[in-house]
């Protein structure tokens, strides 16, 4: 038989170094991401055996060095203590261009390179400037396709989840999920308008908000969250905070969220009672909550289900996929997340994927514990998505046992 808290020791000890070597490379990346973005589409695209006429070379050399200048420079103003919009407009849209052309130049550049050389496609010069145009060309259409995407109102994704332990009084709840919002220095007021039109045509008897609300303080973003307050449901509107509150003064957002009329579950519970059954309905600080230094502020899961029936089946809120290790150490039934944002421009998705146990979609954790995660209904920072739709999402919940016939 299999030590259990042994097993759990040695996958939290991998983990922990999992994480470890994560957070020794985040503290490089802001240095070498910059250079990396920029230089290696100036070497592929203008330097690889083009052989450019020297306007075009000196040109094109000029607006990537213009970028690789710019893009740390508009994003420290945008994003640092001066919070300045205007620029982290463009630093942000600096950044996803930059990762686009870097991702097609090496994905598609080289291997079509070397599959036009290989039979011999025209000159060496002829092949070289194929490959440029046509990483150009692709560049273009995929920025262009996901900022389109990046603005639409989400698509509504709906699925039936059944729980073992809901009774059939609850059979058929509908839980409604939005979150990642990120309302920030590109004004979406009249999205989010849209978004919360879009919420009500669902029905739901819950609506949940996962957290990374926006990006500024609540004050400043006000107007793009005002929305919410026209969201409807037929039970409880409910809110967590995510990482993002909490570089912008995250009580703040609590207090806003509850103005407008939704409950903030930091660490609480309550219940949701139908056809004679009951459902626990659970909230939790974000995991970064803690070291943030705000009094009160940290994810406990024991506080979040102090009181409540053990027997009863669980819904749980936390922003980061990651908490389901302890939601599935504690039984959870279901837990609903965010934060990924699906990679949001591909294959970035591969980097998420080093932090987070799921990237999007429901899976399964211990021995009963669901997972869903979002892939988000905002966009962060780049306003583009590729290859990662936003959405809002429709959970029916299903319960296995049939009614008590009267």
């Amino acid at each position: 038989m299999t030590d259990t808290s042994e097993t759990r020791s040695a996958n939290s000890a991998a983990h922990e170094a999992q994480q470890s070597r994560l957070r020794r490379l985040m503290r490089h990346l802001p240095l070498i991401a910059p250079v990396l973005l920029w230089t290696v589409p100036c070497w592929l695209l203008l330097y690889a055996g083009q052989h450019w006429p020297p306007a075009v070379t000196w040109v094109g050399t000029a607006l990537f060095a213009l970028g690789l200048i710019c893009m740390p420079l508009a994003m420290v103003r945008g994003h640092g203590r001066r919070q300045q919009d205007r620029a982290a407009i463009i630093g942000d849209t600096l950044l996803g261009t930059s990762w686009v052309l870097f991702t097609w130049s090496i994905l598609l550049g080289v291997p079509l390179r070397l599959a036009l050389t290989v039979p011999g496609v025209g000159e060496s010069q002829d092949r070289a400037r194929i490959v440029t145009w046509t990483v150009l060309g692709i560049t273009a259409v995929l920025l262009a396709w996901g900022y389109a995407e990046a603005r639409r109102v989400p698509r509504v994704r709906r699925l039936d989840v059944q729980l073992p332990r809901l009774g059939a009084g609850l059979d058929g709840i509908r839980v409604a999920l939005i979150t990642d919002t990120h309302y920030g220095p590109l004004d979406r007021t009249r999205w989010s308008a849209r978004v919360c039109e879009t919420v009500n045509t669902l029905e739901a008897d819950l609506v949940c908000h996962t957290g990374d609300i926006a990006d500024g303080t609540a004050e400043r973003r006000r107007a793009q969250a005002a929305p919410l307050s026209t969201v409807q449901a037929t039970r409880a509107r409910v809110y967590v905070t995510g990482n993002h509150e909490y570089y912008s003064e995250a009580q703040g957002w609590v207090d806003l969220m509850d103005e407008l009329g939704w409950e903030p579950l930091r660490n609480r519970h309550l219940l949701l009672e139908r056809g004679g059954d009951t459902l626990v309905v659970a909230g939790v600080d974000d995991v970064t909550a803690e070291s943030s230094g705000l009094a009160g502020h940290r994810a406990h899961l024991a506080g979040a289900l102090n009181g409540a029936d053990p027997d009863l089946p669980v819904l749980l809120l936390a922003h980061q996929p990651k908490f389901v290790d302890r939601a599935a150490a504690d039984g959870i039934d279901l837990q609903l997340s965010g934060h990924t944002h699906g990679g949001q421009i591909w294959p970035f998705h591969h980097l998420v994927r080093i932090d987070q146990p799921a990237l999007a979609g429901l899976s399964h954790h211990g021995t009963r514990t669901l997972l869903y995660t979002s892939r988000g209904t905002g966009f962060w920072g780049p306003p583009f998505r590729v290859f990662a739709p936003s959405e809002i999402t429709l959970l029916v919940l299903r319960s296995p046992h049939l009614p008590t016939s009267p």
